[in-house]
């Protein structure tokens, strides 16, 4: 079984107050019964550990990498969102519901209409520049889930053009 944990977080989870670089900081993985959560604390905010901790460790808050990036381009982000289209993995539907949002702020896909099947929406768009048609799932997502999602793509298109700065879709 796989568990994908945030990395270090830029909050005291105690204290709500930001974690400084340089600075101690206690981490924890809490079951909380449905999920695995990440937790981290300033020595401040440390209160010991909380109710559900499987796991616990200190580690330095480190200092921020300042990399200069660029925004994303249009034809890579179109790119990405035909292999993913493509590839038809489930497991890639949020990402590519996120890259059509984003392609559509960027005039490459435009929204034609909604589906709807059941429970299900599904948005439709054309691309403005010939490739198609294309339907993806509307899934509602919450600001923490776009931000997880954002972050996943920027890593990627990182990965593979040289490291990119999305605007928040």
């Amino acid at each position: 079984m796989e568990y994908h944990l945030k990395p270090l977080g830029k909050v005291c989870a105690g204290t709500g107050k930001l974690l400084m670089p340089g600075s101690v900081c206690l981490s924890v993985v809490v079951d909380d019964g449905t999920d695995l959560k990440r937790l981290d604390f300033s020595r401040e905010g440390w209160k010991g550990p909380p109710p559900g901790t499987m796991a616990q460790w200190q580690c330095v808050v480190p200092t921020p990498i300042e990399i200069k990036k660029k925004l994303l381009d249009p034809n890579a982000l179109m790119s990405y969102f035909e292999q993913l289209t493509e590839d038809a993995n489930p497991v890639h539907e949020r990402l590519r519901y996120i890259l059509a949002i984003l392609l559509m702020h960027k005039r490459r896909l435009r929204e034609d209409g909604l589906r709807t099947a059941g429970d299900d929406e599904f948005l439709q768009f054309t691309s403005t520049q010939g490739e198609g048609s294309f339907e993806v799932r509307n899934f509602h997502l919450t600001d923490e889930e776009v931000t997880e999602l954002q972050e996943t793509l920027n890593a990627h298109m990182a990965a593979n053009t040289g490291g990119f700065e999305q605007e928040a879709a």
